[in-house]
């Protein structure tokens, strides 16, 4: 028997050289395409990463746009809040004003040219009579004409138009 296996030594050693080089070559390939997947892994997740990146970058902007849009409409109401309580002092100093009129020893015939303003407004068969709060009103079927003082101080102010911006602008 040891004749047999000295006589198939060659081929043993033979089959176990070719056996490690098979296996070499099997571990090298499998170590080659291992790298491979592992760096298409990582260029992968790189393009995730990236993707990613500018997806939260779109978002972010989109976002900070939509705040920056919010802060000006509500600064936008602000100012518009303001202006508008501004033009309410302005007539109620104009209203404040125009009363005080009734003071005034010209008053009579201050309300003789509004009661005379009335009837040319809407018509000489008009009423005209003296309102509580200063000035006059004409009425007559289905016609009624304002000429009260607050009436009047309303109209006074609306009349500034664009002027009227000027109490706020800088």
């Amino acid at each position: 028997m040891i004749a047999t296996r000295d006589a198939l030594a060659p081929v043993v050693d033979a089959l176990l050289r070719r056996a490690r080089a098979d296996a070499e070559t099997i571990i090298t390939t499998a170590e080659d395409e291992a790298a491979e997947m592992i760096a298409a892994a990582r260029r992968e997740a790189q393009a995730v990463l990236a993707e990613a990146r500018a997806s939260g970058t779109a978002q972010a902007r989109a976002y900070a746009a939509m705040e920056h849009a919010r802060a000006r409409r509500r600064a936008r109401r602000m100012e518009l809040a303001a202006q508008r309580e501004v033009l309410e002092e302005l007539r109620g100093r104009a209203v404040t004003a125009v009363r005080s009129l009734r003071d005034d020893p010209c008053y009579p015939r201050l309300l003789e040219r509004l009661g005379e303003s009335a009837r040319q407004a809407g018509g000489g068969d008009l009423v005209v009579s003296e309102h509580a709060d200063g000035g006059v009103v004409a009425e007559g079927r289905g016609r009624r004409v304002d000429c009260t003082l607050d009436a009047l101080a309303g109209r006074a102010v609306d009349a500034l138009g664009g002027e009227v911006e000027r109490l706020w602008a800088p």
